[in-house]
């Protein structure tokens, strides 16, 4: 064993998949939380219609974009054997996709675009990781029971 590798946090598939999920829930969370505290201002008609574009595009992200990411995840994760590192969920040239996407959702949150709009895209990729994570459960609640 290598000297840094005794630093590594290494765990097994199971807890791969389990934080893989729970991360996904959380973000999601966090999104879903700030398009609804961006519609709470807006009148009780145009929030349904706000939301309701955002639940589609959820749908739509969900299913022609997450579950693929989700499937090529696990499809890495699953044949793993020995423990990996925890932070293997996802595959390492994936963080700078996901800082790109912080940047550009700060940069969103922080534009002229106002918020209800803005509502939207937030529903739909919140939901859409919401829903997507809900595979990763289920295959974490199978393994476990293996």
């Amino acid at each position: 064993m290598r000297k840094r590798d005794k630093y590594k946090p290494s765990v097994t598939k199971n807890v791969i998949l389990f934080l893989a999920g729970f991360v996904w829930i959380c973000v999601g969370l966090i999104l879903l939380l700030l398009a609804f505290s961006w519609l709470s201002t807006v009148s009780d008609i145009n929030i349904f219609l706000f939301a309701g574009a955002g639940v589609s595009l959820a749908l739509l992200a969900h299913h022609f974009g997450f579950l693929k990411i989700v499937d090529k995840n696990l499809k890495r994760i699953l044949p793993m054997n020995e423990k990996k590192c925890l932070f293997s969920f996802i595959p390492w040239k994936s963080y700078l996709i996901i800082v790109i996407m912080i940047t550009m959702g700060v940069i969103l949150r922080h534009s002229a675009i106002p918020k209800q709009y803005l509502a939207i895209l937030y529903i739909g990729i919140g939901l859409a990781l919401i829903l997507s994570s809900v595979r990763y459960m289920r295959i974490f609640f199978r393994e476990i029971r293996k």
